[in-house]
C-alpha cells in the first residue's frame, strides 16, 4: 500500500461581486501531492494548477497567503480534468494523508459539484498527520501548524511554504518521521459520505479508545434514543456495563456518560451530534477508560450542569408577567 500525501489551495468569492456558489464555498485552484511507499520513501510527485470556473477574482486573503495570480491559473486545466489525472496518478492501493481534515472535505465538495464519482461509498479512512504529530510528540489534543512540526523535527526547509506541493512535501516529511506505532494506529475517518445502514456504521478500537460513527437519523431525539448510540459497552470484553452517570450535556454541545466495568474500570462515553447539509443527524461516539478521579470530575460537571438548569428555571418562574392592561 502507498501513502498519498496531498494538499490543496483554494479560492473563495468576493461577496460583493461574486456570490458564493451553493455547496462550494472554496474552489480548488491547486493540487499538490507526494506518493510514499510502504517504507514511507518518496516515489512520486503531483503538482497541477486548476483553471477557475466558479470564482474569477482572486480573494485578497488567498492572494496574500499563496501568492498566486488569476493569470497564472489560466494556464491550468478545469478541475474535472486535473482530478482525473490525480486519481489515475494515485493508483489502486493507497491511503490518503493530509495536514488536518479540511482538504478531504473540500476536495469532495468540488467533486460533488462536478458530479464526479465519489471517493468511497462510506466514511473514508485516512491519516490526519497533524493529529498523528500531536499523538506522537505532544499531548494528543494540541494542533500545531505544519511549519511548527517541521521545525520541531529539524526537517530542512528547502522550499517555501503555503503552496499545495510544498505543503504536501513537508507533510510527507513529517509523516515519514513518525515512527510511534501506537500513533500510526490512530486512523481518522472523513464523514463526507455517511454510513447508509447499520451494517456500514463505523466501529473501531484503537489502543486507548474506541470510536463509533452512526448512520443518519431524522432527528436528534431519534439518534439519542437509538440503542446502539445510547449503549455503554466495554469495548475490551464486549459486555454491557453498569452506568454510573447517565448521558448528560455539560454545555449543549456534546453528551457525556460514565460506566463501570468490573474488569477494566471506569469508562467515559462522549457523544457528538453532527448535522448534515440535508438536515439529518448522525452521531460520533468515543469511549475510553479513565481514572476514578476523572470519573469524579465528570460527576462534578453533572452537578454543575444541574445547578445551571435549576437557576435558569427559577429565572423563568420569577420573571414578572405583563398584565392584560399593559
Amino acid at each position: 500500500m502507498n501513502y498519498i500525501v496531498f494538499d490543496l489551495e483554494w479560492n473563495q468569492g468576493n461577496p460583493k461581486r461574486e456570490p458564493e456558489v451553493y455547496g462550494v464555498p472554496f474552489e480548488i485552484v491547486e493540487i499538490g501531492a507526494i506518493k510514499l511507499n510502504e517504507e514511507k520513501k518518496m516515489i512520486g510527485e503531483f503538482n497541477r494548477l486548476v483553471k477557475p470556473q466558479l470564482y474569477h477574482e482572486m480573494n485578497h486573503i488567498t492572494r496574500k497567503l499563496i501568492h498566486l495570480q488569476m493569470a497564472q491559473l489560466e494556464h491550468g486545466k478545469p478541475f474535472p480534468n486535473v482530478f482525473e489525472d490525480f486519481r489515475e496518478w494515485c493508483g489502486e492501493d493507497f491511503l490518503f494523508c493530509t495536514w488536518g481534515p479540511l482538504d478531504l472535505e473540500e476536495l469532495q465538495k468540488n467533486m460533488k459539484y462536478y458530479d464526479l464519482d465519489p471517493l468511497s461509498d462510506r466514511p473514508l479512512k485516512f491519516y490526519d498527520v497533524q493529529k498523528l504529530f500531536s499523538i506522537a510528540y505532544e499531548d494528543k489534543k494540541t494542533r500545531r501548524s505544519l511549519e511548527y512540526a517541521v521545525d520541531f523535527l529539524n526537517i530542512e526547509k528547502d522550499i517555501p511554504f503555503h503552496r499545495a506541493f510544498s505543503d504536501a512535501y513537508y507533510t510527507a516529511k513529517v509523516l515519514a518521521a513518525i515512527n510511534d506505532e501506537s500513533a500510526l494506529q490512530c486512523y481518522s475517518f472523513d464523514t463526507f459520505i455517511k454510513p447508509k445502514s447499520r451494517k456500514e456504521e463505523i466501529r473501531i478500537v484503537f489502543d486507548t479508545y474506541a470510536k463509533y460513527i452512526s448512520r443518519e437519523f431524522s432527528t436528534k431525539a431519534d439518534a439519542l434514543s437509538d440503542k446502539e448510540v445510547a449503549s455503554c459497552r466495554c469495548y475490551l470484553c464486549h459486555k454491557n456495563i453498569r452506568r454510573k452517570i447517565k448521558w448528560f450535556t455539560p454545555n449543549g454541545k456534546h453528551y457525556l456518560a460514565v460506566s463501570y466495568c468490573d474488569k477494566h474500570g471506569y469508562m467515559k462515553g462522549k457523544i457528538r451530534v453532527r448535522k448534515t447539509e440535508e438536515g439529518t443527524i448522525y452521531i460520533v461516539k468515543t469511549e475510553k477508560f479513565i481514572s476514578a478521579e476523572e470519573a469524579d470530575s465528570i460527576k462534578n460537571r453533572l452537578q454543575h450542569a444541574k445547578e445551571i438548569r435549576r437557576r435558569h428555571k427559577r429565572k423563568i418562574i420569577r420573571k414578572p408577567r405583563k398584565s392584560p392592561e399593559s
